[in-house]
């Protein structure tokens, strides 16, 4: 049985609010939630607040729809970044960062999305969908990303809320499909209330308005989202690098190698 995930719930002030929309996800199906704090900036200052803790929204999760396990409940922090000093905070050095279990960051600007794809240190970019996307995407920058483990991100809520938003954010997805052709994409909802939220295989349904074949738009919420959740895991340990070398062939090994054809040579 597939295992399904919204890496997208905003973070409102109202907890009763947010209580609400966890327990329509785990109802609708979903094994895990991202919730999402947004870091807006001003005066290129940071304005990164403290992740909501899980004991604060439930004393006991709620159980997931058909399963006897609770819903997982995950801390997301999304940098939109208009300026290149934003990416500061987003330093594998920085302390901010390993408060939350996936750091997404939303460029404005095409050389902000080309830094975000080939050096920035995130599991998600996300793609705008609420209007016309003010650059083209090209292969390198976008390749570069899928070959580092960064999955990109569509939300679908804006497209069932009004119809120009819909055509933005289909217009804009099939221009990423184009390049990507359908790989490390991710769908979440941007959900703020538990009627914005669609079932999986609902949300599944419209990623083929997405341009997503139907086996990828089935792995945009549950392998690719799992798999951006493992990128996160090891954004905040270590890393090791394995390197290997073929071992130099010495005179003794060619004489060892040589000794059968010189024994076959005799016997004739």
């Amino acid at each position: 049985m597939a295992v399904f995930v919204d890496l997208n719930l905003t973070n409102c002030t109202e907890v009763k609010k947010l209580q609400s929309v966890i327990e329509m996800a785990a109802h609708l199906g979903y094994s895990a939630v991202a919730i999402n704090h947004i870091a807006e900036f001003e005066n290129k200052k940071p304005e990164i607040v403290k992740p909501i803790s899980t004991k604060d929204l439930f004393p006991s999760p709620p159980t997931v729809q058909g399963k006897s396990t609770p819903i997982q409940i995950l801390k997301r922090l999304t940098v939109i970044a208009s300026d290149p000093s934003h990416f500061n905070v987003l330093r594998s050095t920085s302390p901010v960062t390993r408060l939350y279990d996936i750091v997404a960051v939303y460029p404005k600007t095409e050389k902000l999305f080309h830094a975000a794809c080939t050096t920035i240190d995130v599991d998600i970019i996300c793609i705008n969908v609420t209007e016309k996307y003010p650059f083209f995407f090209r292969r390198p920058p976008v390749n570069a990303a899928i070959e580092r483990g960064i999955f990109f991100e569509l939300i679908y809520t804006p497209a069932i809320k009004d119809s120009t938003l819909r055509r933005y954010t289909i217009s804009n997805a099939l221009s990423l499909m184009e390049i990507c052709k359908g790989k490390n994409i991710i769908v979440s909802s941007g959900a703020e209330k538990p009627l914005e939220l669609r079932g999986p295989y609902d949300v599944a349904t419209l990623g083929l308005l997405f341009g997503l074949s139907e086996r990828s738009a089935k792995a945009a919420l549950s392998t690719n989202c799992r798999a951006a959740l493992l990128h996160g895991e090891t954004r905040k340990t270590a890393f090791g690098i394995t390197h290997t070398v073929k071992k130099p062939q010495t005179l003794e090994d060619e004489g060892e190698a040589a000794e059968p054809v010189s024994k076959k040579a005799k016997k004739e």
